[in-house]
């Protein structure tokens, strides 16, 4: 089963290039970001129309998630991060799907740091770090997909001298990482590529996707109980070249059944 995060920077505005990929990769969970749809403009017919059932947590212009899920039921079992500090913000979906637990987030950027939307990034990561503590507790087969705007370490950026004071990579961004696999989460994709320069955003200045100037922050999370289960891992990062492309690119695990 192949589960994918992409964050869409506004799905209808970034559909053609959506169900471009859907199409030409059939994953069978993807987590979306930053929809930046009402509920009711999300795209549900469109894709449905390419086999993807879907729920989903719209707001207005910005943020959003949603999951998606190709032959198989979606059993959403959350809507909202417990403990939300603004839970006006759609930043959290969760749903069981095939035996497997699934996390979508939209952890907040925080810029400009320091500041109250450094000190919102924190608060909002101090809520799901406990939240993520009690699904790991319960043993269960359970990925935390998303874009989680932190930059985990320095290998995880271009030239990471320039982001010392960016909230994607100050100290306190990034031990909330730490922190997560510390609690026994497993980052997949550093499992398979630890040596490996792995980028999943790219600005859309500077020519930054054609330099391979980008940024690792987009982050699948899996419970111990599924490690053994994990096949594979990687970013299609030619995505992000595609005409009117998202300035992320979708980043994908496989794991067994």
């Amino acid at each position: 089963m192949r589960i994918a995060t992409y964050n869409v920077n506004g799905i209808n505005g970034r559909l053609p290039v959506l169900l471009r990929w859907l199409k030409a990769t059939r994953p069978e969970v993807v987590c979306l970001q930053e929809l930046k749809a009402q509920h009711g403009d999300f795209p549900a017919k469109a894709l449905g129309d390419v086999g993807y059932e879907a729920i989903w947590l719209g707001q207005k212009s910005w943020n959003g998630v949603a999951i998606l899920a190709r032959d198989a039921a979606i059993h959403a079992t959350r809507r909202g991060l417990p403990g939300d500090p603004d839970p006006n913000q759609s930043r959290y979906i969760e749903a069981a799907i095939n035996g497997v637990l699934v996390g979508c987030l939209y952890l907040p950027n925080g810029n400009p740091a320091p500041g109250p939307r450094f000190e919102y990034k924190l608060a909002w990561a101090e809520a799901f770090i406990a939240h993520a503590a009690g699904l790991i507790k319960t043993g269960a087969p359970v990925v935390l997909a998303g874009d989680y705007n932190i930059i985990p370490t320095p290998a995880d950026v271009y030239k990471p001298e320039r982001w010392t004071d960016d909230a994607l990579f100050r100290p306190e961004a990034r031990h909330v990482f730490s922190r997560l696999l510390d609690q026994g989460w497993t980052d997949a994709l550093r499992l398979h590529h630890p040596q490996e320069i792995l980028f999943t955003f790219w600005d859309y200045f500077r020519n930054a996707y054609a330099r391979n100037a980008g940024l690792r922050i987009d982050h699948l999370l899996v419970s111990p109980s599924l490690v053994d289960r994990l096949r594979a891992s990687s970013v299609d990062h030619e995505v992000r070249g595609w005409d009117r492309s998202s300035d992320h690119a979708p980043t994908w695990i496989e794991i067994a059944p």
